[in-house]
């Protein structure tokens, strides 16, 4: 993926982002302006993958060429932009961000690159020199801040060491947390009291946000290049003391190998297929992987919901399980994300994320426990590994089951099976589904009552447990199970079906359109048979008031309080989050439920005509999101949402792990 010629506009908008697998990443746009407070070269999770902290915003590069200084990056104050964006001849990623700039007779090449597990980045400049003398400057722009935050009109507490150009930075007394920075070459330079001022953050303004914030500048290195000459330059920044030795080049081959192994492992690659699509596949593991993070509290590897804001979610982490992880035959990370999910498990809940402070597992969901069933399914189906499941999981999954149906009331969930078979959950005042925005104590899309997913999904559950118990020879708790899905699905189906609409209530009592409805089609056990009228009736009504190119709009239009345009400060995001913006992972949900009736379809003619249908709409989505990935705002990644009417912006978070897991599920499947 890459890009020539770049015009200011375009180099402002378009992102990239690679991370470090404990939960840190370095992010920029693809001039190497930052436009948000989370753009950094090095963004340090201190706790992993948890309280990532702002360590080097960025690296501004100069070069000195017959004594007239060429500034190479570039800057947005409010009032002024650098124009470094002017030397830039291209920008490409496919492993790793690579810049080069070209002023006069010197090409300077800038490779960027985290080192895997460590909280470290290198710099890899390569240096051709075809005319006289020049001099390259290096100037690190520091900080050391929660991510989250910003240091707007803060004054800096700068104390540095200099060791044969190995540098020791404690910002604002943090001195049990110093800054690292090793630079092959060339001279160091301390500066007394210096700051970059009001750097100035164009999406954070966008968000509402305050969007100015100082840095710290604590000196800059000087490298003498001599004439007709090449070199080679490593630049390293780190939490971790032992730098001196990091070689970049081997940082940067390391990288590609581990990437290279992932790819060859996961047995994608036909050798029939173009180079074009083998490029695709390559470039679908690495954003597979960014996902992909190690927790040190528990031994055990996790699942990152989105970057560059959130953290690993239960619930984002088992819909991204089966494009992320059993796609990709990365089947021993399968079973520790597996068993990260029942590690905390408490009053028969599953944690739907942990606190970013103090790692403390929260229970704020009625369907992570529920879609941990699903996913367990499907790693069966996938591994056929039936001892690890009922080792590790089987009587754990009957908690769920039993604490379900006898009721669970932690953190304001409100969970208990009624009378009548059906899962009843939440209040007025708590989200616990997915549509989950609020304010205060204002609940923007209250979904308490009986919801249509989180009962297709109990019903899935109690169908997979009749099932794991008689894989099991527990024959009497499979009749058991049994017998309270034939009560779940009789009541669903008198209770749940909007004749007048045409589909089924989106939680009972409430009439409003929205996808969560395919949940009764999509998943291993329909609650709503595949073959019936209601089924075809269900799938229409959502393909014409939901569907398009890039997702599922969250609320038809025409309903009440319809949002189409994510935009504004938090109040108003927060209102339409979930009032009609698009969301691209419910792609996956439509593709299951459109696939189910194909399967289930006995008419020839009629299966046929379905199918057609499928791969028309598979086509679409590799087709949109291909392009996506390739020249959409991330390079390399699948926004969040996107707005719901032409030209569909990218928003929200600016690489999502159920975006990217469940499109490529969709491109990859049978392929």
């Amino acid at each position: 993926m890459k890009f020539k010629n770049i015009d200011l506009n375009t180099g402002l908008e378009k992102e990239w982002l690679i991370t470090n697998g404990i939960g840190g990443f370095a992010s920029s746009t693809i001039i190497g302006a930052n436009t948000r407070r989370y753009h950094g070269l090095l963004i340090a999770p201190i706790t992993p993958p948890a309280r990532r902290y702002l360590v080097l915003s960025k690296v501004d590069e100069s070069i000195e060429i017959d004594g007239e200084k060429f500034d190479l990056y570039t800057n947005v104050c409010k009032n002024y932009i650098s124009n470094g964006y002017k030397y830039l001849k291209s920008f490409e990623k496919n492993y790793i961000p690579i810049y080069t700039y070209e002023v006069k007779d010197v090409i300077i090449k800038k490779y960027i690159c985290m080192e895997y597990g460590k909280n470290t980045v290198v710099i890899f400049y390569q240096v051709v020199n075809k005319g006289n003398n020049a001099k390259l400057i290096l100037t690190p722009i520091l900080n050391f801040r929660d991510f989250h935050s910003d240091t707007y009109g803060h004054e800096f507490s700068i104390r540095q060491e200099e060791n044969n150009r190995k540098l020791k930075v404690v910002v604002d007394g943090n001195s049990d947390k110093p800054i690292y920075i090793n630079v092959s070459e060339g001279t160091y330079i301390k500066h007394e009291n210096d700051s970059f001022k009001n750097m100035y953050y164009i999406e954070e303004e966008k968000r509402g946000f305050n969007p100015e914030e100082n840095h710290a500048i604590a000196g800059r290195y000087e490298i003498e290049i001599g004439e007709n000459e090449e070199r080679d330059i490593t630049f390293v920044a780190s939490l971790e003391e032992n730098i001196e030795e990091i070689s970049a080049k081997n940082i940067i081959s390391g990288e590609v190998a581990r990437i290279a192994e992932l790819t060859y492992d996961s047995e994608l690659f036909k050798e029939e297929w173009s180079s074009e699509k083998k490029e695709l596949i390559r470039n679908f593991i690495i954003a597979t992987d960014n996902f992909v993070v190690y927790r040190p509290s528990f031994g055990l590897h996790t699942i990152i919901a989105g970057y560059p804001w959130f953290l690993d979610w239960g619930r984002d982490s088992l819909i991204s399980f089966e494009g992320l992880l059993l796609k990709t035959k990365r089947y021993e990370i399968a079973k520790e994300v597996l068993q990260t999910m029942i590690r905390d498990m408490k009053f028969g809940l599953v944690p739907n994320g942990y606190s970013g402070y103090d790692n403390r597992p929260l229970y704020n969901s009625v369907d992570s426990s529920l879609l941990l069933f699903e996913q367990i399914e499907k790693y069966l189906k996938y591994t056929f590994d039936e001892k690890f499941i009922k080792e590790n999981f089987y009587e754990k999954l009957k908690i769920i089951i039993a604490s379900y149906k006898n009721g669970i009331d932690v953190d304001g969930n409100n969970i208990y099976l009624d009378e009548d078979g059906l899962i009843n959950s939440g209040s007025e005042f708590i989200q616990n589904t997915w549509m989950d925005a609020k304010i205060g104590a204002y609940v923007v899309t209250p979904r308490n009552g009986k919801a249509v997913e989180i009962n297709a999904m109990w019903y899935n559950a109690l169908k997979i447990m009749e099932e794991l118990a008689l894989k099991f020879e527990d024959k009497k708790v499979a009749n058991e199970y049994k017998k309270m899905a034939e009560k779940t699905k009789k009541s669903f189906e008198e209770k749940f079906y909007n004749k007048r609409k045409k589909c089924l209530y989106d939680v009972l009592g409430d009439p409003k359109i929205r996808p969560n409805q395919l949940y009764a089609l999509s998943l291993t056990y329909p609650v709503i048979d595949p073959t019936s009228d209601i089924a075809k009736e269900i799938l229409d009504t959502v393909t014409k008031k939901l569907l398009n190119s890039y997702g599922l709009k969250t609320l038809a239009k025409g309903e009440e309080n319809y949002v189409e345009v994510y935009e504004g400060d938090s109040f108003r995001r927060d209102m339409s989050y979930h009032q009609g913006i698009t969301w691209p992972w419910l792609l996956g949900v439509y593709y299951d439920s459109l696939k189910n009736i194909v399967n289930a379809e006995k008419n020839s003619t009629k299966r046929k005509d379905l199918q057609n249908s499928l791969n028309e709409f598979k086509n679409e989505v590799e087709k949109t999101f291909v392009k996506e990935f390739q020249e959409g705002r991330t390079i390399g990644g699948i926004h969040e949402i996107y707005d719901s009417r032409k030209p569909f912006e990218a928003k929200g978070t600016i690489n999502q792990a159920w975006s990217v897991a469940e499109v490529f599920r969709i491109i990859l499947e049978n392929n």
